[in-house]
């Protein structure tokens, strides 16, 4: 590719820069998908126990129960309220309460004397989230005081024993299990393939609509000067508020900390671009207008997005699945950024999946490019 063909690249380019300027939807939607899409996403929804209305009807009045009760702290839970067995039904209706543990008479004494009581926590699952993790949160809690309270008061009290292993658990990169740690960083990975399709698509959809694709073909411009020039200059504004969005939006405001280099997640960036503005002008060549580019545009992102790891892990999958979905770039994008803004890893750990992304990248776009060529060649 000699000089010539390189400017022609980059005036194309700039022109496409200058027509997104002008289209005040696609600004709108790139300035909200990497702003408050991902700090609604952060902060909106929450994986974590937060503030939970808790009741408890203590029927024992035991320096145990009392314990329990105390274990319930800020800021998994409320305060617990005090509650009557009878008013359980009426508050658990009214959705006063989440949770109602309901601590049985002589709990203490039959704890000392070995019989195993039952306490009973009754849950209003329609708080789905919140209902999954305080019955771990709960029962955790009232093994961990029980246990404890057993060491002095219990009929083994005394004796010589020793437990034959003890479990120690320990969060690695993320030990407070703060969502939002993870959740931010997730919706940057999503929003870069989601706007890269649709930038580079629409903008040979635009050039289309509008007619200004005739133009292009009657000057001497060859078709992958003309896709190049839509990929770099949508990659670029990719690049940008995907950059600007990981520095002011994840760090500075939801105050997540990064653990390895940005400059290095901005280069599997690059890498992943490739694939993703390359998958948007396949996808146009496919449609004659936007809507029918924003059906299948559905149809095929949302796979993407929900098999490529970043929504559940990959090893929660089929096997068959698994292996079908080593083919996507969207995968390994996922892996090395999560290695990388997670686990600080550098270049020696994550240059696997930056050569696969590479290979098959280069593949997708050389594919897309005689796709494209042959879209041209059918409207001269």
């Amino acid at each position: 590719m000699g000089m010539r063909e390189i400017s022609n690249i980059y005036r194309l380019g700039v022109k496409e820069l200058f027509s997104l300027r002008r289209d005040v939807v696609l600004m709108a939607l790139i300035v909200w998908a990497f702003s408050f899409a991902i700090y609604n996403a952060a902060t909106g929804f929450s994986h974590d126990l937060r503030n939970a209305s808790i009741a408890i009807a203590d029927q024992d009045g035991s320096a145990l129960s009392l314990r329990i009760a105390d274990a319930l702290l800020d800021p998994y839970f409320q305060p617990p309220k005090s509650i009557a067995e009878r008013d359980i039904d009426t508050a658990m209706d009214s959705g006063a309460f989440t949770f109602v543990l309901v601590i049985p008479p002589r709990f203490e004494a039959d704890i000392v004397a070995g019989r195993n009581p039952e306490v009973q926590l009754n849950i209003d699952a329609t708080a789905m989230m919140q209902a999954g993790i305080g019955e771990g949160y709960i029962s955790n809690i009232i093994t961990q005081e029980v246990t404890t309270w057993l060491g002095g008061k219990s009929a083994w009290a005394g004796q010589n024993r020793s437990d034959a292993a003890s479990i120690v658990t320990r969060y690695a990169y993320n030990q407070n299990v703060q969502s939002e740690w993870f959740t931010s960083t997730m919706e940057i990975i999503n929003a870069v393939t989601m706007l890269s399709i649709i930038l580079s698509g629409a903008a040979l959809i635009r050039e289309r609509e509008h007619g200004t694709i005739e133009h292009l073909l009657v000057m001497p411009l060859s078709p992958i000067e003309i896709m190049l020039a839509k990929v770099w200059a949508n990659g670029l504004v990719i690049l940008i508020a995907c950059m600007m969005s990981l520095v002011f939006v994840v760090q500075l405001v939801l105050g997540v900390p990064i653990a390895g280099s940005a400059l290095l997640f901005m280069g599997g960036v690059v890498l992943y671009l490739f694939f993703a503005t390359a998958l948007g002008i396949f996808l146009a060549t496919m449609t004659r207008s936007m809507p029918q580019f924003g059906l299948l545009f559905i149809l095929v992102v949302l796979p993407l997005r929900l098999l490529s790891g970043g929504s559940t892990p990959l090893e929660s999958m089929p096997e068959t699945l698994q292996n079908i979905m080593q083919f996507s770039p969207a995968t390994h994008f996922v892996k090395y950024a999560q290695a990388i803004l997670f686990r600080g890893a550098g270049i020696d750990v994550v240059w696997p999946e930056f050569l696969l992304v590479f290979v098959i990248a280069s593949g997708f776009f050389a594919f897309s490019a005689m796709r494209f060529r042959k879209s041209i060649a059918q409207m001269r």
